[in-house]
């Protein structure tokens, strides 16, 4: 395995050098910011990802505000008592995308993260809180008690709030398995754990965030 600065140097120069790499790395939000983030939005970008999920993004997009209307802006203790009527209205309502599973999946993420919220404070809190090194373990914890946020639609939730992450893309997969971290797409509890333990490497080394080092891993492969 490649030390990170190596990989770094392969990412600046496919990308016209370091300087021009560094303009595109997102950053995650410090910790206390994202602590203070309102509940709403993290059920929002819930919803979007997963809506977004096997469909056109830029047709979810453009209907966004019919769906904040819709889902009483996603206040998660409003939406998590939505009842059968309630649900019925939405498969009606044509502001939104129709579709009855991803509907029932929002409610049952409003009631998550209600749970959360009575748990630790807030929800927003909870998650500001969870450990960088073991970001796999916020993974399966919202693949568990979440509904469809399981696989990358967890992970881009988690990287549009800010939270300090790395998203298995086909480029960084593909960096990951060229530097014989994995052997293929990452999806057993073995080769998360060795996922894991690669990005911790690579932050140790350079001093970056997760957001940072997964930005460079897969501009180090992409067009």
């Amino acid at each position: 395995m490649r030390d990170f600065a190596e990989i770094y140097r392969i990412a600046a120069e496919r990308k016209g050098g370091e300087a021009a790499l560094e303009t595109m790395l997102a950053r995650p939000m410090a910790t206390e910011q994202l602590a203070e983030t309102k509940d709403d939005r993290w059920l929002s970008t819930m919803a979007k990802c997963l809506f977004q999920a096997g469909f056109n993004w830029k047709v979810i997009e453009a209907k966004w505000q019919g769906f904040e209307e819709a889902f009483d802006g996603f206040v998660p203790k409003r939406v998590a008592f939505y009842d059968g009527e309630t649900v019925d209205r939405l498969l009606s309502d044509k502001r939104i995308v129709r579709n009855g599973a991803k509907i029932k999946a929002v409610v049952e993420n409003a009631a998550f993260l209600v749970e959360l919220a009575d748990t630790h404070g807030s929800a927003a809190r909870f998650f500001a809180d969870w450990p960088d090194d073991d970001y796999v373990g916020l993974l399966a914890f919202l693949k568990k008690r979440g509904s469809r946020l399981g696989g990358v639609t967890g992970q881009r939730v988690l990287r549009s709030m800010g939270k300090d992450s790395f998203i298995l893309s086909n480029d960084v997969t593909a960096r990951l398995i060229a530097e014989g971290v994995v052997a293929k797409a990452p999806s057993s509890k073995r080769d998360m754990t060795a996922v894991q333990e690669a990005f911790n490497l690579w932050r140790k080394e350079s001093g970056r965030s997760l957001t940072e080092i997964s930005r460079v891993l897969a501009m180090s492969v992409g067009a």
